[in-house]
């Protein structure tokens, strides 16, 4: 099964236009859609998960017309929202029984067997008669996992999901998707670039509500061999660099700058040739369309 999103707009009453003409194929298995915060992917994982209208375009998730067989969508949908609340004084066991029912697990002894082994799957099976007031941070998300997995879902969404959580937490997620990943569709919407290279095969990039790359993250990857440089710079020298060169980010490191550009051939022998990962890919992409309005409006003054 895959997902299918064609010409999908959307735009707010304030006149937000958080979606312009996205078209995405998703295939089963895992599919970053990496984006800086107010790129649209909330918005667009709204609309897939039915919570909101779509302006124009369609969405087919195999034969299912999302938009308007929102029902049974929401049969074959699990959805980890980016704010996931909990009623604190309520045991992970108790509350997830409650949400089994509510999905329509009605026979208790299935109802119960399901429970219990969702909270295996996610770790949390000794921990099942603990309220969830007392949960950390990482072990929510996983009680998040586990809701969003009643049903035995067609296509999982979950937004932001590792957003500040450990290491430890981080990683255990981590192996938690991928498990989950191998025989379904599952979103993964985040602006952390190392979630969507350590567990995707597909992504997209999405930036102001439209798609700018999607593909493999190792050939997007590839793509750009020979073309990422970097040098290490004095802190007073960065505003000179970006006037300069085609600086797509920049950090501190041991008291100084260092810089990557983007350039198609070595800018001198003072640069040194970096192998890209996904981080340069992404922000090689924001900066280009950061950098297109202004081009426009200088084509737009000599013409």
């Amino acid at each position: 099964m895959e997902l299918q999103i064609r010409n999908l707009s959307k735009t707010y009453p304030n006149g937000t236009q958080a979606l312009k003409n996205v078209n995405l194929t998703i295939p089963t298995g895992m599919f970053g859609l990496l984006g800086p915060n107010g790129a649209g992917k909330s918005s667009l994982m709204r609309t897939i998960a039915t919570l909101q209208e779509a302006d124009s375009g369609s969405i087919m998730l195999g034969d299912l017309d999302v938009l308007k067989q929102k029902e049974e969508v929401r049969k074959v949908l699990g959805y980890l929202p980016q704010e996931f609340g909990v009623y604190p004084k309520v045991n992970a066991e108790d509350l997830l029984d409650h949400m089994a029912v509510l999905k329509g697990l009605h026979n208790k002894k299935e109802r119960q067997a399901v429970v219990a082994a969702l909270l295996q799957q996610t770790n949390l099976y000794d921990v099942r008669k603990k309220n969830l007031g007392g949960y950390s941070g990482g072990m929510k998300q996983r009680f998040g996992i586990a809701q969003a997995l009643l049903g035995n879902p067609k296509i999982i969404i979950v937004d932001e999901p590792t957003a500040g959580l450990d290491p430890a937490e981080r990683n255990r997620f981590h192996n938690l998707l991928c498990e989950i990943g191998e025989d379904r569709v599952v979103i993964l919407s985040t602006h952390i670039v190392s979630d969507v290279s350590d567990l995707c095969r597909q992504m997209a990039i999405i930036n102001k509500g439209e798609v700018l790359l999607t593909g493999d993250p190792l050939r997007v990857m590839d793509d750009l061999s020979g073309k990422i440089f970097k040098r290490m710079i004095g802190k007073e020298e960065l505003m000179e660099y970006q006037l300069q060169y085609n600086v797509i980010s920049s950090r501190l490191f041991a008291g100084k700058t260092l810089v990557h550009i983007y350039s198609e051939t070595r800018p001198d022998y003072t640069f040194e040739t970096v192998q890209p990962d996904l981080e340069d890919v992404y922000f090689t992409q924001i900066t280009k369309a950061q950098a297109a309005p202004a081009v426009n409006e200088v084509l737009k003054a000599m013409s």
